[in-house]
């Protein structure tokens, strides 16, 4: 139960009535606190559950303060922003339902966190929070306006990052609203909030604008450098949804996953939990035999609310030695919670607790916040779930629901081993180099895409004139010649859809779902051509390549480096015969024509480079 929400709660008067006929004005709206917050959910998409609920106020419905703009417009109007936001803060503490289990979103302006902080100094998330504020875990303070901060004067951002850890060492979580202005980023380092906002400028119709997935990639990178969970605003359809799962990202919020209401939705709807277990990018490494929570299922028996007592769980746990947990659920079979073994036995060890005890509802001792996992989770997405701030599921395991009904029991040191199992898998098959997936992870993944009849496009790229490059300049730069040809290729590539691998040497294969792949295989050899040059001595890039030695010793020109791809398009019926040593030898053999005509991209269907030759033909 959400108890910080209680408090405030329990505090919360009644509105004063306004007058027959009389339209009230923003401070008679505030006087008769006739404000009303509406909560939007922010999801986990990765547990598939709802994480909290943002507070988004609104004024009386017949009045032209109704909407949120309008009443900050007037209040600023009025020199009462601060009074409003304060206001809307504990409106939206005083309205959170006593029974949601959820952290609370509460918006607040960083220049009126910066006055609170002048008129309160240490007292200040005290007051600001009222009568919730001894029991904060589950308040999430949210911070816009960063841009603004400078005109409250010199001191004004130093004050902010003050007030922020006040809050923090309050036990506050403080979020960050937007970032992408310079004062936001700045705050960002500094302060370190828990949770950074990355709203709809960046995520509107990320999952079709390749730009957009850039700008977001570059973002979570930097937020996972600084230890930042990522919430991803403004999701209004699928395809940015999905986009936004495949990117990494654990925490989103928009239309799509719910609106405003004043009634927190409970639960997300099936048409939320569809869109989440629908086909991600084929990964091979993601088909293994611990690819999905699903792997990590026990059986084991539960008990049910308003059914079952304490000493019916008792009998339980006596009746099976190694049950670590047992789960509590309610009449549709959906989980309300967990009993952990150890925390169980250590209670009714105690003296008299299971005479007082023993026919209380099975619920008297249970976590009514476990961590609660969708069985078609893939393994690669719980790494977030490691470096998480509740540690709880190390001893009390975890729960497996399917569409949110209960499905069995996880246990933390299973989770532990998958993930681990697949990073060695994954470091032990990479290029140490480029990072890239070597030789092991290219043929699974051919075989994945051929075992579902995938159509694709299987491209094997090389360097030309790679080996008198590195015979005059070095290994030293040599490998930046190669490191360079990788990341154009990630560059040009459809982290989505698409798999980049790297054979060794200045061997890549590229394995493209892109419908425009070819647009891309182009764009993938101009910069490299481009870029390449600048790898070359000032003398050597004005001539346009290098004198060396050729293979036989003989002096010779050799022009700068370039990137040559042969590519086979496979489609068509019988994809799934087909074996990928056979789709990588013709790959390899439309490659070797690349370089033996000298030219940088060649197309050939398998289909036709797998038909018998007619007698007479060339």
């Amino acid at each position: 139960m959400n108890q910080s929400s209680g408090a405030g709660h329990q505090q919360r008067q009644r509105p004063i009535p306004a007058a027959p006929g009389h339209a009230p004005g923003l401070l008679d709206i505030m006087t008769r606190r006739l404000l009303r917050p509406h909560f939007q959910p922010v999801v986990d998409i990765v547990l598939r559950t709802v994480y909290g609920y943002e507070s988004l106020i609104r004024g009386p419905q017949a009045s032209p303060w109704h909407e949120p703009a309008a009443l900050f417009r007037e209040a600023h109007r009025l020199g009462v922003s601060e009074r409003l936001e304060l206001d809307c803060v504990q409106a939206g503490i005083a309205d959170f339902p006593l029974d949601v289990a959820s952290c609370l979103f509460l918006n607040l302006s960083a220049g009126a966190l910066v006055q609170y902080w002048r008129r309160w100094g240490q007292r200040m998330p005290g007051e600001l929070l009222g009568p919730a504020a001894a029991m904060t875990r589950t308040i999430v303070i949210e911070l816009s306006g960063c841009d603004a901060v400078n005109d409250l004067g010199a001191d004004a951002a130093a004050e902010l990052c003050d007030a922020i850890l006040a809050l923090r060492d309050f036990g506050v979580r403080v979020a960050l609203d937007g970032g992408l202005n310079p004062s936001a980023l700045q705050l960002w380092a500094d302060a370190q909030p828990d949770l950074i906002k990355l709203d709809r400028q960046v995520f509107a119709g990320i999952g079709t604008n390749e730009r957009r997935q850039k700008l977001a990639r570059g973002l979570v990178g930097m937020a996972r450098s600084l230890g930042t969970a990522v919430v991803a605003a403004g999701i209004e359809n699928t395809e940015d949804l999905e986009a936004a799962r495949d990117l990494g990202i654990r925490y989103a919020q928009g239309w799509l996953l719910g609106r405003p209401d004043p009634c927190p939705a409970r639960e997300l709807p099936s048409a939320l939990h569809a869109a989440l277990e629908r086909e991600r990018p084929i990964r091979a490494s993601e088909d293994s035999a611990y690819g999905t929570v699903a792997a990590l299922r026990l059986a084991a028996p539960t008990v049910s609310v308003g059914v079952h007592t304490n000493d019916d769980l008792h009998r339980l746990f006596v009746e099976h030695d190694n049950l670590h947990a047992v789960a509590v659920l309610d009449a549709q079979q959906r989980p309300v919670g967990i009993v952990p073994r150890r925390t169980f036995a250590e209670r009714y060890a105690l003296r008299y607790t299971r005479e007082l005890f023993g026919r209380n509802p099975c619920t008297s001792f249970m976590n009514d916040n476990p961590v609660t996992i969708d069985r078609a989770a893939s393994i690669a997405q719980l790494s977030h779930i490691l470096l998480s701030e509740d540690q709880s599921y190390l001893v009390d395991g975890f729960i497996i629901t399917d569409a949110g009904r209960y499905e069995g029991l996880g246990t933390g040191e299973a989770l532990v081993r998958a993930v681990t199992e697949m990073r060695i898998e994954a470091a032990r098959y990479a290029n140490p180099l480029t990072s890239l997936p070597g030789n092991i992870p290219i043929s699974q993944q051919l075989e994945a895409l051929l075992a579902r009849g995938k159509s694709f496009v299987a491209c094997y790229a090389d360097l030309d004139h790679f080996k008198p490059f590195n015979d005059v300049y070095g290994y030293w730069r040599g490998d930046a010649m190669i490191r360079l040809c990788a990341e154009i290729i990630q560059r040009h590539a459809d982290p989505r859809c698409d798999f980049v691998g790297h054979v060794g040497g200045d061997d890549f294969v590229v394995l493209f779902l892109s419908p425009d792949w070819e647009v891309r295989a182009h764009h993938i050899v101009a910069e490299f051509a481009d870029e390449a040059r600048a790898l070359y001595d000032e003398a050597d890039r004005a001539e346009g390549g290098l004198h060396a030695d050729d293979r036989h010793g003989v002096p010779r020109f050799f022009p700068c480096v370039t990137l040559g791809m042969g590519a086979v398009r496979v489609h068509g019926e019988g994809i799934g015969l087909l074996r990928a040593e056979d789709v990588a030898s013709a790959a390899a053999q439309v490659k070797r024509r690349v370089k033996r005509d000298g030219l940088s991209l060649v197309v050939q269907d398998y289909a036709a480079m797998a038909q018998p030759t007619v007698p007479g033909s060339p």
